[in-house]
């Protein structure tokens, strides 16, 4: 089945191509909208794969929007802007983005940062679950800033040293969790330690 996406862009040429762009991807666009509380309400509602939402909008803003949309866990969020500047970076961040692309952007710029930002909405999930059995929200938020940090780690050993892209790199060591039925944060720190590599026997 095609992804399902919802874009949120004040400009009409923009959203208009972006959304030309999206469906020759093999994208399906189920929704648009030019207003942040129009984008919310269209979100919620159908509950997409995906949004794409421009920072700037009438309304609440694209970071308003996403720090919503992050907070009810409905989807990864890729956030459109013409500003490049590390304070909108880190806004973004902050409000849960997973992937941002700077005006004027290419087809090609757009698939790469649509699967990134999947990748880690997956990771987010797959960390959730992991720790869900412990009942301190303290705790548990510790918990799961310990296994990000170890799996930025091991991804960045894999991309590097073995090639992989990362949603690879996160598929390789979730995937070695589930059969082997070990934390990914185990998991994790055997590949930055070198006692796990693709393709040969766990050591």
């Amino acid at each position: 089945m095609a992804l399902r996406v919802v874009i949120a862009e004040d400009e009409a040429i923009i959203r208009l191509d972006l959304k030309e762009i999206l469906e020759e991807e093999g994208y399906e666009v189920v929704g648009a909208a030019s207003r942040g509380e129009e984008a919310l309400d269209i979100i919620r509602n159908l509950r997409p794969d995906l949004a794409i939402l421009d920072i700037k909008m009438p309304g609440m803003d694209g970071i308003e929007v996403a720090s919503a949309i992050s907070l009810e866990n409905i989807c990864p969020v890729v956030i459109l802007t013409a500003f490049s500047q590390r304070s909108f970076v880190e806004q973004a961040r902050d409000a849960g983005v997973l992937a941002y692309l700077v005006k004027p952007f290419q087809a090609s710029d757009l698939v790469p940062a649509i699967e990134v930002a999947r990748a880690r909405f997956q990771e987010r999930i797959a960390l959730e679950a992991e720790v869900s059995s412990l009942t301190d929200k303290a705790e548990r938020a510790n918990r799961q800033l310990e296994t990000r940090k170890l799996l930025d780690r091991a991804k960045s050993v894999l991309m590097e040293s073995f090639y992989m892209s990362e949603p690879a790199a996160f598929t390789f060591i979730q995937k070695t969790a589930m059969d082997s039925r070990s934390p990914m944060a185990d998991i994790a720190q055997k590949v930055i330690l070198g006692d796990l590599v693709p393709g040969k026997t766990e050591r």
